[in-house]
């Protein structure tokens, strides 16, 4: 069995010999490279733009949103914000031009010669002074959107309660900071244009550019070059440097390289969304929650890009790992004049997670119950039911993952040791936290995308899978040939997998959520069955018996060999021209969500975790050491 034994990984030999390209090693014959001119206002009029006449701007291509063929947006949820701004600039490093040349040193002189003047206006740079509403941005209230999630009485829980404790929480931006900053390269076509570059989702980058472009499926071509981390950093922000290397290509009829500086890709690029979380929690003496309200507020940023869908996740997490029969929870997402906040691993729900765990220490430390008590008293199990319905029935590893960290920690022991040990210049402490996180897209969000995966035998009898799923450091390559090895009995080695290509693979939906294994890995596993199935079949006719089955690789009768796996191939694909199958997601029976109500069966799985963190602090300097994380 390949699943479940630890292998070499697919890609580890080329990224460990540094035989893997990423995008920065591609250089392709007369082509330019790119620059963005950016806003140096967080909010203004675009008052004039010059380019000094005094230049020989025919060193340059110079481009700006006049130049674009299509649509100015980044094709996402709302289209709201601009590939480059026209009028008006909402964020301190809006892109305004675009500017190419033969050399970084050229694109440089010329970017020195272009001046922008703005007419500046009054910013809102924090979620309060959004709320305050004295600024107008979007709407009525500054708000992009917002849900709530009800469930019970709380009321009537609060009334119940023997104590009702408070507490209010901020999480800052956080930047993803992959090794690999972005990039992109794009190459003009006589029909269309190709993109390559780095990226999780290359069928976010395929529509961008069919917007920005007029184009068609065909037309578009994007290819993932190998990536150094995403973090969801690399989830909507690709296509935006990707329709900027792709309208500089189309205006100079020369490929184009765009890469990004660290400087440029922390002040440009999308962030984790900062947030104000509040909790309001009756509990009784005993430490029992009895009702829950929990107010979220999120800053979305200048413009929306996916903050709708990182809100839903936070709502939705907000309650936490814990059982509450009266909870409302209301979540909003605010507009402000800072740069947009997208997409980082946990969408929405480390924010979140920050403030329930926080809270339930003050519960806990206002109750004079220990921290661990009172999480092992209110944490969800087999039968319980979350903030939105969902009755939880199987694979619940609340318990499990609770236990395992205290007891390989030592943390009781540790804890009652540090309790006794006296103060000093230095102080140790430990701590525990736990979470619950839900696995794939949001309620109905799965069945509207319908991944799409195909696998394909050649004539030798090896297999070759084909996804939009990308690898990003997780390891896709990997699970999806140890998946297919198994399922029709082949050797690990005889399996590969395409290069994400829009013109060569289907669309698996993006690689974000921690989706790709659990969806995408199944629909893969079923394209590779009904391969098996169908080759059996064949097998079956073409040797006239209905006894005969694949195992370990072999056709097999009576327990004889009849024939290999791969003299099965070779013949069906004589007869039949081809031996693929493409198989589409299909969301398993008894699942129910509501997205008017936002209630029910949030996600098909949830992953379940506790840590247990020590640490010394310096109380002179107040340096923090983690000296181990369990």
């Amino acid at each position: 069995m390949a699943v479940g034994t630890s292998l070499l990984r697919k890609e580890g030999y080329e990224k460990l010999t540094g035989a893997a390209r990423y995008v920065d090693d591609i250089a392709l014959e007369a082509m330019l490279l790119g620059k963005t001119i950016r806003s140096r206002v967080a909010r203004g009029r675009i008052k004039s733009i010059s380019l000094d006449p005094a230049f020989d701007w025919s060193r340059a291509v110079v481009a700006d949103y006049r130049d674009i063929p299509g649509n100015n947006f980044v094709a996402l949820i709302e289209n709201d914000q601009p590939l480059l701004a026209e009028s008006e600039v909402r964020h301190y490093g809006e892109p305004i031009l675009l500017v190419a040349a033969e050399t970084r040193e050229a694109v440089e002189d010329a970017a020195r010669h272009i001046d922008i003047e703005y007419e500046p206006l009054r910013p809102v740079l924090t979620i309060e002074e959004s709320l305050g509403c004295e600024e107008l941005l979007y709407g009525e209230e500054n708000v992009f959107k917002r849900f709530v999630i009800a469930r019970g009485d709380t009321g009537e829980g609060f009334e119940r309660a023997d104590r009702i404790i408070e507490g209010v929480y901020r999480v800052p931006h956080q930047e993803q900071l992959y090794i690999e900053t972005q990039g992109m390269i794009a190459i003009p076509g006589e029909r269309g244009i190709t993109v390559m570059g780095s990226m999780q989702c290359p069928y976010y980058v395929h529509k961008a550019l069919k917007q920005a472009f007029n184009l068609s499926d065909e037309q578009a071509v994007v290819i993932q070059t190998t990536t150094g981390g995403g973090f969801g950093g690399k989830e909507e922000y690709p296509s935006m440097i990707a329709a900027h290397a792709a309208l500089l290509a189309h205006k100079a009829k020369r490929p184009v390289k765009i890469i990004y500086d660290r400087a440029e890709d922390i002040a440009a690029t999308t962030k984790r969304h900062p947030g104000i979380i509040r909790h309001r929690t009756g509990v009784t003496e005993d430490g029992r929650l009895v009702a829950s309200e929990i107010d979220i507020v999120l800053d979305g940023g200048a413009y929306i890009t996916l903050t709708p869908v990182v809100l839903s996740r936070a709502a939705i997490h907000a309650l936490g790992p814990y059982a509450c029969d009266n909870v409302r929870i209301t979540a909003r997402a605010v507009m402000t004049n800072t740069p947009p906040n997208g997409a980082f691993r946990g969408f929405g729900a480390p924010q979140v997670a920050f403030a329930y765990e926080m809270q339930m220490e003050k519960v806990a430390a206002e109750l004079g119950i220990d921290p661990l008590l009172i999480r092992r008293v209110n944490m969800l199990g087999e039968g319980d039911t979350t903030a939105t319905g969902q009755r939880l029935t199987w694979s619940v590893g609340s318990a499990d993952v609770l236990d395992a960290a205290v007891a390989r920690s030592r943390y009781e022991e540790k804890k009652a040791a540090l309790a006794a040990s006296s103060g000093g210049h230095k102080r140790r402490g430990i701590g525990l936290s736990f979470f619950f996180h839900g696995a794939g897209f949001t309620g109905s969000g799965e069945e509207r995308m319908k991944a799409q995966a195909a696998v394909e035998v050649t004539r030798e009898g090896r297999a070759r899978v084909l996804s939009g799923s990308t690898e990003i450091g997780q390891g896709t390559r990997t699970i999806f040939c140890q998946i297919v090895a198994d399922e029709l009995g082949l050797d690990f080695n005889e399996v590969e997998v395409e290069d994400p290509d829009t013109s060569r693979v289907p669309d698996s939906g993006p690689t974000v959520a921690s989706r790709t294994c659990m969806v995408v890995g199944r629909v893969v596993q079923m394209a590779a069955r009904e391969i098996k199935e169908r080759l059996t079949r064949f097998a079956a006719e073409f040797y006239g018996t209905t006894e005969a089955s694949f195992v370990g690789g072999w056709l097999v009768r009576g327990g004889d060999r009849i024939a290999s796996f791969e003299e099965m191939a070779r013949e069906y694909i004589a007869q039949h021209g081809e031996l693929k199958v493409t198989a589409r997601y299909a969301s398993p029976p008894g699942i129910n969500w509501d997205d008017e109500t936002y209630s029910g069966d949030a996600y098909p799985a949830y992953s379940w975790g506790a840590e247990v963190i020590e640490v010394e602090v310096d109380m002179d300097t107040y340096e923090v050491t983690v000296l181990k994380i369990t």
